[in-house]
C-alpha cells in the first residue's frame, strides 16, 4: 500500500516536472513542442538559450552568431529586459532570430489559466514597448514545470509550450560546467530536429557568468556543421 502510494505521487510528480514529455503531454499533443520533424530537409537542430538577456554574456553570444551566420532562439525573462537590457532584445530581432517567452519562476504552474494568460500577454507587452517589436507566441516555464491550467492558459491566448530535446540541455549533473566538454557531449548527440537549451542568464542573477556557454555555441556550432546539421528557428510560421 506503501509503495502504490509512493509509486502515485512520483507519477504526478513526474507529469509536472519531468524535463521532458510526459503525461500532460498525452493529452496536450498539438499544444506543445519538445522535438521538430526528423526528417525535415535541409536537416535542422534548433539552438536556444534561456534566463537572458544579461548584459554581459548576450552582446559575446550575438555576435558569435552573427560571426557564424547561425540564427536562434531567445527565450527571455520579462524582468531581465530593462532599459539597459532592451538595445540587446532588439538587437536579437534585428538580426533575424527569434524572441520568446520565459519565466523565473515555478510556481506559475499554480496560476489559474487566466492568470497566466494576463501575465504572459503583460510580459510581451511590455517587451514590445522596450524593445520595439513583440516576442512570437512560444512560452518555455522555468526548469519544465508545468500544469493542465498553465496549458488551459496558453490555449486561451494562442500560444504553445516549448520543451527540449532528451538530455540536449547544459545542465552537467552537479559538475563545473565546461564549454569544450559541453559542446563535445550536446554536438555528439543531437540529431536532426532536436531542440538545444542552453542558458545565457541565470533565473536570479540578471548578471551570471555565462562565458562558458558563449564559448561553447562557437565550437558547438563547428562541431554541428561539420556533420552538415542546419540551424532553424522555432519561431518561424512553419514550426508553430
Amino acid at each position: 500500500m506503501v509503495f502504490a502510494s509512493v509509486a502515485v505521487l512520483g507519477v504526478l510528480f513526474l507529469t509536472h516536472t519531468a524535463p521532458f514529455p510526459f503525461l500532460l503531454e498525452a493529452f496536450r499533443r498539438r499544444h506543445s513542442i519538445w522535438h521538430m520533424p526528423r526528417r525535415a530537409v535541409p536537416a535542422r537542430v534548433y539552438l536556444t538559450f534561456d534566463d537572458g538577456p544579461n548584459p554581459t554574456a548576450t552582446p559575446m553570444l550575438l555576435d558569435v552568431l552573427e560571426r557564424e551566420r547561425v540564427t536562434a532562439t531567445f527565450f527571455l525573462i520579462d524582468a531581465h529586459v530593462t532599459t539597459e537590457t532592451a538595445p540587446l532584445v532588439r538587437r536579437m530581432f534585428a538580426e533575424g532570430h527569434a524572441v520568446a517567452l520565459h519565466s523565473d519562476a515555478r510556481w506559475l504552474m499554480l496560476k489559474s489559466g487566466d492568470e497566466l494568460a494576463a501575465t504572459l500577454i503583460a510580459a510581451a507587452d511590455r517587451i514590445e514597448q522596450l524593445a520595439g517589436s513583440r516576442p512570437c507566441p512560444l512560452f518555455r516555464p522555468h526548469g519544465g514545470w508545468r500544469s493542465g491550467r498553465m496549458y488551459a492558459g496558453l490555449k486561451r491566448i494562442d500560444h504553445r509550450l516549448v520543451g527540449w530535446s532528451w538530455e540536449m540541455w547544459d545542465w552537467n549533473w552537479w559538475k563545473l560546467r565546461q564549454s569544450d566538454d559541453l559542446a563535445r557531449r550536446l554536438s555528439r548527440k543531437a540529431s536532426p530536429g532536436d531542440i538545444i537549451v542552453m542558458h545565457d542568464g541565470h533565473h536570479v542573477n540578471p548578471r551570471a557568468d555565462r562565458r562558458y556557454v558563449v564559448e561553447a555555441a562557437s565550437l558547438m556550432i563547428a562541431a554541428l556543421r561539420a556533420r552538415e546539421l542546419r540551424f532553424g528557428r522555432l519561431c518561424d510560421p512553419d514550426v508553430r
